[in-house]
């Protein structure tokens, strides 16, 4: 049976862009090595090299550490930074933008990451990931400036994440369609495993850390009572499905439908969630495969954030459960 890799399914959407000149097709292609080489790291890890663990160090989020988080940055600012591609990147473990102004290229895009989500769970087997988005750089000039790196979602050129678990996949939109590639250990290669991901409009199950209840808002904890009310009209009770990895979370609501739930809370008022690295890219990716990514209030996608950390509630999937979730947050609030 003839199978698609990722590289050729990039290479024939590109073709059919408008202006396009291969600079799209190198940038994924160079996140998709580092995606194996992470990925084969993953998979030894605590049989080879000494990469579990805490590094020691504090990253600006004010969180330990882990080594592979370290690995993964490392890994990802190299391979992506020496592509020729981009003039910045910013990751979830720097304090501020990496600007690239020499090398070969016009380096025409910015590249934002969170680089290993959910790496705290390595230890244990659970399923982490990395998070990317591509937006594009100022024209015709070397310097980026906050109005570039500070763009509102809506602006991405792509956003997607690779999932390191039972196997590894490569799942990415362009605004035209979700699509999921599966890694072959054997050839090294991702092959086309989920053609146009759809998330169904209504979904059975609900994610959040109910470990967080006793810090919610009064809107949140009216909207967790609902969702476990009996009412056969409404499909309810919802079940309660929570890994504590993010990207394993989205995953599988993506797959499965359902709402997935960081919100504000007493402690963290605006969430604790970034922007640029978490929600804007989940909530693209979703809202391209037909459903929604909202901070309760307002569209993920429609905020332009002030700084590279700034962190927001989220509530993401199945459009109506999100809109059901806005609803009852907004009654009770």
């Amino acid at each position: 049976m003839e199978r698609t890799t990722l590289v050729q399914f990039i290479r024939v959407q590109e073709k059919k862009a408008d202006g396009a000149t291969g600079e799209f097709t190198r940038l994924m292609n160079e996140i998709l090595v580092a995606g194996k080489i992470i990925s084969l790291a993953v998979n030894k890890a605590g049989i080879g090299e000494d990469i579990l663990g805490l590094t020691g160090e504090v990253n600006v989020q004010g969180e330990e550490v882990q080594k592979l988080d370290e690995y993964a940055n490392n890994t990802l600012l190299k391979i992506i930074g020496q592509s020729g591609c981009v003039s910045a990147i910013i990751s979830e473990e720097c304090d501020e933008a990496i600007q690239f102004k020499s090398g070969p290229g016009p380096r025409k895009y910015i590249f934002a990451m969170d680089p290993l989500d959910g790496s705290s769970n390595i230890d244990v087997n659970v399923s982490i990931g990395t998070i990317f988005s591509i937006y594009r750089g100022p024209e015709g000039s070397d310097d980026v400036e906050d109005d570039a790196i500070l763009q509102a979602g809506m602006n991405q050129v792509a956003a997607g994440y690779i999932i390191y678990g039972s196997s590894t996949m490569f799942v990415y939109t362009t605004g035209q369609g979700v699509h999921g590639f599966t890694l072959d250990p054997e050839l090294g290669e991702f092959f086309l495993s989920h053609p146009d991901i759809k998330i169904p409009d209504k979904g059975k199950q609900y994610s959040t850390n109910e470990g967080n209840q006793v810090k919610w808002l009064p809107e949140q904890k009216a909207l967790i009572k609902y969702f476990k009310e009996t009412d056969p009209e409404t499909e309810r009770p919802y079940s309660l499905r929570y890994i504590g990895s993010l990207v394993a979370d989205f995953h599988r609501t993506l797959l499965k439908g359902g709402l997935f739930m960081y919100p504000g809370d007493q402690s963290n008022p605006e969430g604790k969630l970034r922007y640029a690295f978490e929600a804007a890219p989940l909530s693209f990716i979703v809202e391209t495969a037909g459903g929604l990514g909202s901070t309760g209030k307002e569209r993920i996608l429609d905020i332009r954030p002030t700084h590279i950390h700034q962190r927001v509630p989220l509530f993401i999937g199945s459009r109506e459960d999100v809109l059901t979730a806005e609803k009852i947050l907004r009654e009770n609030s």
